[in-house]
């Protein structure tokens, strides 16, 4: 190894976070297919937002025909960090390979972050054909968890299109339950006008839900 990627490598570990972040981008400006295990690794403890990010920004500047494989591993990982953030950086290299590994047990993980990502890279990397059934799976985890997650799956809903989610979004707005009505209609929303801010979309579904208007 040499002597220059050992101090890198030491660096990624450092206690301030302004060291790891410059660490991570000096080696993805210089990338070694070397270092891929390292920076995976770290991925799935690194604790701040910005690093993560830079370390798969890192891992796109490598070659997908070995990060990808290497990322499909991390899937698996009991540490829901290593598969989110696996995840991630699939959505970002965007290699159809990888779609048979975006599994049901992902898009339903139990950890939010998990599931959150799971549901950018399915929408990054859907096949052709296969939007509908996407779309339908989506959708029946309407209602799930607080509001930011649920922006999180009404933008990966948006994100397929109003002709793919518009008839199991149609079937949700029918629903009697409140919160799957509400969050149908906060998609139905968003669809309409994709700047609409969160809180205002959400909100706005639960006050007509609330006043029993359609």
């Amino acid at each position: 190894m040499k002597p220059l990627n050992s101090h890198l490598i030491a660096a990624l570990s450092a206690n301030d976070e302004p060291t790891r972040l410059r660490a991570a981008l000096a080696i993805g400006s210089n990338p070694e297919p070397d270092l891929l295990d390292i920076l995976v690794v770290r991925c799935a403890v690194e604790p701040n937002f910005y690093v993560r990010d830079m370390l798969t920004w890192a891992l796109t500047r490598l070659p997908s025909e070995i990060t990808v494989p290497r990322l499909l591993a991390e899937l698996r990982s009991e540490r829901a960090q290593a598969r989110s953030q696996a995840l991630h950086t699939l959505s970002k290299i965007k290699d159809s390979s990888a779609w048979p590994a975006i599994t049901r047990s992902l898009l339903r993980d139990s950890d939010a972050e998990v599931a959150r990502s799971a549901w950018r890279a399915a929408v990054a990397l859907v096949p052709h054909g296969q939007e509908k059934d996407l779309a339908q799976e989506l959708v029946a985890q309407l209602g799930r968890g607080n509001q930011e997650m649920q922006l999180s799956l009404s933008r990966a809903l948006v994100a397929l299109g109003e002709e793919v989610v518009g008839p199991a979004l149609r079937k949700a707005l029918a629903n009697g339950d409140p919160s799957i009505h509400a969050h149908a209609r906060a998609t139905e929303r968003l669809l309409r006008d994709p700047n609409a801010g969160s809180e205002s979309a959400v909100n706005e579904a639960k006050r007509i839900f609330a006043l029993g208007k359609e």
